[in-house]
């Protein structure tokens, strides 16, 4: 009896230091009670949950395995197993752990909630709704059931269905930060950009440690182009939490917005140093070392983020570009041809594997990408245009204007469909349409020497000997020399 005296003594320490969240001293409390008492079933339990708050699921899973060997109706110590070896990401036996302790206790609110968790994890989406409205048809006032339903629903992408949730949830409960931070990631999603700040802010105000919020309200400034204060808002998460690559990746895509090119690569660097296989990390730091003009770098990173994810289409379709940039053409339509084969609705990868058949004059092979990109993407601009110039190439000119006609549809300011139109009708004598094409052309970009050349050789042939000239001026006051060349042969 005196030992047993003891062990509760020290299990009620243990559980005023868990409640000032001294899990280290609880614990050894609770080990005290234990070597009073070997078959003391609550200080298993009860060090176990301080083990969870140390983040020590396996350790605390033991002595959950303890007190159910004590005592095989506890069904505390079975949902809170379940608990950690979700955390573990072990969902299957989490909800195993959820069903024995709703086998014992049928309205267990908890254990629904954390089954419902388990199985939004294994995307059983309607089973973890059913869990959520059970627990609520248990416990009306459960705001944590409320948050994690409005958590599947916007796994579901039912955001406004989320956002009635959440807000239920801050109805019960309005000082949880955690559920203003949901509601505003939801909101982010709906467009709700103004809202979703406010919620965010909300859950900073009552949690100034909340890292997720600042990472969020950043997201949100990113969307309304607030570059600069969505850095500082990463700038705040990562101070709290030094370790979370997602932020260092979203506060590089933020920096090379502003173009600060070598504050993003730092950033994209962080992120992979957490995080090695962060392939969204190496891909965007490939974009970045594309706009530096470091093809190779560029080429690494791709490679990288192909190795961890070989199915990503748009990877090799960026690598097969900057491999263009190298003279790389046979690398280049192997990977344009890869991410077609992954993604065979991938319209733009033909249109670039047809710009570099046409580089290596594979006219026909050029026309067929096109058709194919055109097929996939009727309004597709630039693959009219591409089209219409390997057909001048071909001389096949009446299908040129028809492939620039369409351009022009389809994009009215396109200036180089109309100068290029304009050369094509100057090849076939119609002066007076490659007059009004360049003039077009000029009217949308009035710095266009080359275009002042061409209008002055087509009013030239046109009979207009001093507009040629004026034009071929004007070419000249551009910058464009070789204007001075028609000018001395041809307006003495």
């Amino acid at each position: 009896m005196k030992a047993q005296n003891k062990a509760e003594n020290y299990l009620k320490n243990g559980i005023a230091k868990g409640k000032i969240a001294d899990y280290i001293g609880a614990i050894q409390d609770y080990t005290k009670a234990i070597k009073f008492n070997p078959n003391f079933v609550r200080a298993y339990y009860f060090r176990g949950n301080a083990k969870v708050q140390l983040s020590d699921y396996i350790g605390a899973i033991g002595d959950y395995d303890n007190a159910i060997e004590i005592d095989s109706k506890y069904a505390d110590a079975y949902k809170n197993r379940g608990i950690a070896k979700a955390n573990l990401t072990d969902y299957t036996r989490a909800i195993q752990d959820f069903n024995n302790a709703l086998e014992i206790n049928p309205n267990y609110a908890d254990a629904y909630l954390g089954r419902g968790l388990a199985k939004y994890n294994l995307s059983d989406y309607k089973g973890a709704i059913q869990d959520c409205n059970r627990a609520i048809e248990i416990n009306p006032n459960s705001a944590e059931a409320y948050n994690n339903r409005g958590s599947v629903k916007d796994g579901l992408s039912d955001y406004k269905g989320a956002v009635q949730d959440y807000t239920k949830a801050i109805e019960i409960n309005p000082n949880d930060a955690e559920v203003y931070n949901n509601r505003g990631n939801a909101k982010l999603k709906l467009t709700d950009y103004n809202g979703a700040i406010q919620d965010c802010t909300k859950a900073i105000k009552i949690n100034p440690k909340l890292a997720n919020a600042y990472n969020n309200r950043g997201n949100i400034k990113v969307e309304l182009n607030n570059y600069r204060e969505a850095i500082q808002d990463y700038i705040k998460a990562i101070e709290i939490n030094p370790n979370d690559a997602e932020v260092y990746y979203n506060c590089g895509i933020a920096k090379a917005n502003l173009t600060d090119y070598r504050g993003a690569i730092q950033d994209f660097n962080n992120a992979i140093e957490i995080r090695h296989n962060f392939a969204r990390a190496y891909y965007n730091r490939g974009n970045i070392k594309t706009q530096l003009l470091d093809y190779d770098g560029a080429i690494q990173d791709f490679n990288k983020a192909i190795a961890i994810n070989p199915y990503d289409a748009v990877a090799y379709y960026t690598r097969g570009n900057n491999r263009t940039e190298l003279i790389d053409y046979s690398g280049a339509i192997q990977d344009y041809t890869k991410a077609i084969d992954i993604n065979p609705k991938f319209a733009e990868a033909y249109h670039t594997r047809g710009n570099v058949k046409r580089k290596l004059t594979d006219y026909q092979g050029a026309i067929q990408d096109y058709d194919k990109a055109i097929e996939l993407n009727p309004k597709f601009v630039e693959a009219y245009y591409s089209r219409g110039n390997v057909k001048r190439k071909l001389t096949d000119y009446r299908g040129a204007i028809q492939d620039y006609d369409k351009a022009i549809e389809l994009y009215p300011e396109f200036a180089e469909a109309y100068s290029n139109r304009g050369l094509v009708k100057g090849t076939l004598t119609d002066y007076r349409g490659a007059i009004q094409d360049y003039t077009k052309s000029i009217e949308i970009h009035p710095d266009d020497a080359e275009a002042y050349v061409e209008r002055g050789v087509a009013k030239y042939f046109f009979g207009d000997k001093t507009g040629a000239c004026f034009d071929w001026r004007k070419a000249g006051n551009l910058g464009y020399s070789k204007a001075y060349d028609l000018l001395k042969q041809y307006c003495k």
